[in-house]
């Protein structure tokens, strides 16, 4: 297992996170999984056997209880809790009161020694905010979250599907009030869903932010189990919650470049699609879920897959995005500056 450090810090987790999403199931969550403890056990044993000490949560996976059985598993394994790096989120509705939700003080205040119950441990290694609050003032939440890593709850701050300016805003009032800063973003991106790249990859870079990858899969799109008649496989997450949303066709050009790769390489379509994953840049971690034992068996094995620099190019020709304003401008008045730098071998 590869190690990488997380954003601007000295922090090291696994290449490969695993994904709680999947723990329990209660009301709506009964579509992404309704694992038993026992099957919780399991991947928790096998995950940390093969070298992740990256385990990602929310506060919101089925209503909490994600939570409480990520806590169960390693009590029940005897694993060392400080060689865990352990992750959860706040954002998500929790209770029927009006101050059940969101990123105000109270919430967060509230939320954050919920989940130290539930998990049964004294610190959050990383605590993330789930998403955008319209509602509260951003410097309220902020502050909120510095009180709690002052308190000794939360080591590490994080966020998660914020816009571009959203996550340099909080960057740029952090660094002047002196908070502890976000360290990393958890964000969907997939080799069929690039978006990212746009503004946000290109931020993370600048900002020295690590970056979390959330359905590398697209939902399970990308297993290659889907044709384009939109048949797939009975029991599919993808069948009863068609989510994230993707280019369905544009995708299905990928998976036709990489079912033949994947024969020729003896390796699942799946593989190779967390494969292309970790060996993006801007990539610290990619997250990955399952319902059984083998399909977590072969994701484990992405971190293996070696691509030939042509076979990276193909699969970038197939899968890059169509330029949007102002990205065919930059294009086009840069060349000058391209030149000078190819000329002066200057790296970027």
């Amino acid at each position: 297992m590869k190690y990488n450090i997380l954003g601007n810090t000295g922090l090291l987790v696994s290449e490969l996170c695993l994904g709680t999403m999947t723990f329990g199931g209660r009301g709506f969550w009964t579509t992404i999984g309704e694992l038993d403890q026992q099957a919780v056990d399991g991947l928790v044993k096998r995950s940390v056997d093969a070298g992740i000490n990256f385990i990602d949560t929310a506060n919101a996976y089925s209503e909490g209880l994600s939570e409480e059985m990520t806590g169960k598993a390693i009590r029940n394994l005897g694993l060392d809790r400080k060689n865990l790096v352990l992750a959860t989120k706040v954002r998500a509705t929790m209770g029927a009161g009006p101050n059940q939700t969101g990123l105000s003080r109270s919430h967060i205040f509230q939320q954050v020694d919920e989940s130290l119950k539930r998990l049964d441990t004294d610190y959050i290694d990383l605590y993330q905010i789930h998403g955008f609050d319209p509602f509260t003032p951003l410097e309220e939440t902020l502050r909120a979250l510095e009180d709690i890593v002052r308190s000794g709850k939360v080591r590490y701050l994080g966020c998660s599907n914020l816009a571009a300016w959203h996550i340099m805003k909080a960057l740029a009032y952090s660094d002047a009030q002196k908070l502890s800063k976000f360290v990393s973003l958890q964000a969907y991106y997939t080799i069929a869903g690039r978006d990212l790249e746009r503004e946000i990859i290109p931020l993370l870079k600048d900002q020295q932010l690590g970056l979390m990858v959330w359905s590398p899969l697209a939902g399970g799109f990308l297993s290659g189990k889907f044709n384009r008649d939109g048949q797939g496989p009975e029991g599919a997450r993808r069948v009863a919650f068609d989510f994230p949303p993707i280019d369905k066709e544009r995708a299905f050009d990928i998976l036709d470049l990489l079912q033949p790769m994947a024969e020729t390489k003896g390796v699942t379509v799946a593989r190779l699609a967390l494969a292309w994953l970790l060996h993006q840049e801007a990539v610290t971690t990619v997250i990955i879920g399952a319902k059984r034992l083998d399909q977590l068996e072969d994701n484990l094995q992405a971190s293996e897959v070696k691509f030939t620099p042509d076979e990276l190019q193909q699969l970038d020709q197939a899968s890059q995005l169509p330029q949007e304003y102002p990205g065919w401008m930059y294009v086009m008045q840069g060349r000058d500056r391209r030149a000078q730098i190819e000329q002066l071998g200057v790296k970027f």
